[in-house]
């Protein structure tokens, strides 16, 4: 989203518990995007808690709103960013102006030190073909598009909920060194759960479009077994996600086990597929071309659009999807269950998931690496010369084969994460997928 005319567009600092930092925000004084993404680097270097700002947006009327997770205006989410607003919009004439309307499209930016706790690779830009270095995204996709149009406001923070337990449980602000930070560990929480299972979910929904179209043309019973049991799981992950997020408790006649364990299943022939083809690359002659019936047989429709492979390579990425998902609900129990520290239970339970996950994908994304930069050879036989058919056919394989690495982040730094909340005027929220800030 961008906006056309000259916006004031109020920031509050949010902390997740009492903070000791230094007066860098100055009350009232407006500043640029760039101040503020500068802001944000010191204080997450300087304080003791993650500190994370919050910005609003008027709302545009053209957002997607099927791509978010839609909570009603009862859901704690929606209670503790009602509260807050109703709070903080007391003692500021710049914030009450702002959210007048009751509609508005509310940016939470977490700072990578924070993003890097809850998983390298939990969020990462998808590159647009569109142009070079560019990255999607459907909302306020930078703070650059909108600096130039724009003036950031510091505001005070108001109290706003202190505890994971219900809305208005609790409420306080920190203050150390002249600068008032609002205590807002669950909106926090709950903002950055709710964002990271919507990003969670948009990557189950692109790996299930890819892997349908591959299973279209493959036409392969078994693949195609796996690909239902995997896609079963969403039902109970849902309504999961619903009932933990409304603070209710996950209860066995979800029939989340089951989905547990189907999951934890396609991670396990996940696994074995990527140490078979590790080793199928280590077999191979190192500086030395390749004939494609070799590479076919290891890695079957490499050469092709379709293809076991890339089918594989896709019932993965679903698998990690479903799983991240998953990890997002436990971390969010467990965080729940003791409320009296609620982001660092969140963000431990989340780290340990997400780990295992990382480390899968990023093998995965070096297996591809390394089969991109394969140099076929030509076809052994005793004629001098080759048809138009073969040659074509190594060529369009060697093109095929050769941009598997295009779309591939190895080890990809970790940027500040941005989740973005549209609030309709009865209270009710759509939290939209996480996304590089």
């Amino acid at each position: 989203m961008s906006d056309d005319r000259k916006t004031t567009v109020p920031v509050w600092t949010l902390a997740t518990g009492d903070v000791r930092v230094p007066g860098l925000t100055t009350e009232g004084e407006s500043m640029t995007a760039e101040r503020l993404a500068e802001l944000r680097g010191v204080l997450a270097v300087l304080a003791d808690e993650p500190i994370v700002t919050l910005e609003v947006h008027p709302l545009s009327d053209k957002i997607d709103r099927g791509r978010g997770i839609p909570l009603d205006a009862a859901s704690p989410l929606a209670q503790h960013l009602s509260q807050f607003i109703t709070q903080s919009t007391r003692g500021s004439l710049t914030a009450a102006r702002a959210t007048a309307s009751g509609e508005n499209l509310y940016r939470m930016v977490v700072p990578a030190k924070v993003a890097a706790e809850l998983g390298q690779g939990i969020v990462r830009p998808m590159v647009s073909k569109a142009a070079a270095g560019g990255i999607y995204g459907e909302l306020v996709n930078s703070t650059g598009r909108i600096a130039s149009k724009a003036t950031f406001v510091p505001v005070a923070g108001a109290a706003a909920a202190g505890t994971v337990g219900g809305a208005g449980a609790t409420a306080g602000a920190a203050v150390a060194g002249g600068t008032a930070l609002t205590v807002a560990a669950p909106l926090v929480l709950m903002a950055v759960a709710v964002g990271v299972s919507a990003h969670a979910d948009q990557k189950r929904r692109q790996a299930i479009e890819h892997i349908t179209e591959l299973l279209e043309q493959l036409q392969a019973e078994k693949l195609d077994d796996e690909h239902s049991e995997l896609d079963g799981c969403r039902d109970a992950i849902d309504k999961a996600t619903a009932i933990l997020l409304d603070q209710g408790k996950i209860g066995v006649s979800l029939g989340l086990d089951s989905a547990v364990h189907a999951i934890n299943t396609a991670l396990g022939k996940a696994d074995r597929r990527l140490a078979r083809w590790q080793s199928a690359l280590d077999r191979l002659p190192a500086g030395k071309t390749v004939e494609l019936g070799t590479l076919t047989k290891s890695f079957p429709g490499v050469d092709d659009h379709g293809g076991t492979f890339r089918t594989h390579l896709e019932l993965a990425s679903l698998a990690i999807a479903l799983k991240r998902r998953l990890a997002v609900l436990q971390a969010v129990e467990q965080a729940q269950s003791d409320p009296g520290n609620p982001f660092e239970n969140f963000t431990r339970a989340l780290k340990r998931d997400q780990q295992r996950l990382d480390e899968l994908e990023s093998s995965i994304a070096g297996v591809l690496v390394r089969l991109s930069v394969v140099e076929l050879a030509r076809p052994n036989g005793l004629r001098p010369v080759f048809t138009a058919g073969e040659v074509d056919r190594l060529m369009s394989a060697a093109h095929r084969i050769h941009r598997l690495g295009d779309d591939v982040t190895v080890n990809s730094r970790t940027t500040d994460v941005a989740i973005e909340i549209a609030r309709d005027k009865d209270g009710s929220v759509v939290v939209f997928p996480a996304l590089p800030a």
